[in-house]
């Protein structure tokens, strides 16, 4: 790896994947990306769902990513917020495959590890897939710490947006941190019913056919209740 004049750290080899680490491969670049995925996000609120960060750290990443055109800077009513560009866009699906990927690698969580409501609608993105429910034409709801989003599968297509739905056949409550566990494998879903701290309401199969999409009920010791 060799150091440019400006001192960016860059692999200086011929080849797609290293063209890609030197353009997100520093640390909490992905993290960033990851926060833009869901719309635009204002300064302030990415320092505060990036603990540990630092702002001037925050700062020039933004900087690099703007560059890039990775992320683009947008002026909005009450000041500027950022957002992802044409190459961010093109980061979705690379991003949710990393995150799906990632996700078989947690365990339990440390008491110093955070999360936020709003990376259970992404965990949800990336795990997702309508395929396994082809004949399924019906909405999941989710709230998750207060925050709600919905995903929608429709003969083999699958949708997903922030907000309440309309006439869900399935609303889930839930915490973050226990959204994430059963994302993780750590807990089954039924497993999280049976500890109160997942509650839903509507039809009870619906649990069955909702983790059915979401793939939780292929992980080892994954079970149905009854």
């Amino acid at each position: 790896m060799t150091t440019t004049a400006r001192g960016e750290r860059q692999y200086r080899q011929y080849c797609g994947l290293a063209a890609a680490l030197d353009a997100v491969g520093e640390r909490w670049t992905l993290l960033i990306v990851r926060e833009l995925l869901l719309g635009p996000r204002r300064y302030n609120e990415l320092l505060a769902d990036l603990p540990g960060i630092g702002t001037n750290l925050l700062a020039d990443r933004l900087k690099k990513l703007c560059a890039a055109g990775i992320a683009e800077r947008s002026e909005t009513g009450a000041g500027h917020a950022y957002r992802l560009g044409p190459r961010g866009e093109q980061l979705r699906e690379p991003v949710l495959a990393l995150s799906k990927w990632g996700i078989g690698l947690l365990g339990e969580p440390s008491a110093d590890m955070i999360t936020r409501p709003h990376w259970a609608l992404l965990a949800v993105q990336a795990m997702a897939d309508a395929s396994r429910l082809p004949d399924a034409a019906e909405t999941y709801e989710f709230e998750v710490d207060g925050e709600s989003f919905h995903l929608t599968v429709d003969h083999g297509a699958l949708t997903t947006a922030r907000g309440p739905a309309e006439a869900p056949v399935l609303s889930i409550r839930t915490d973050a941190t226990m959204f994430v566990r059963i994302g993780a494998g750590a807990i089954g879903p039924f497993e999280a019913l049976a500890t109160g701290k997942l509650t839903f309401a509507g039809d009870p199969d619906a649990v069955v056919r909702c983790s059915t999409v979401l793939g939780l009920l292929e992980r080892p010791g994954s079970h149905g209740g009854g």
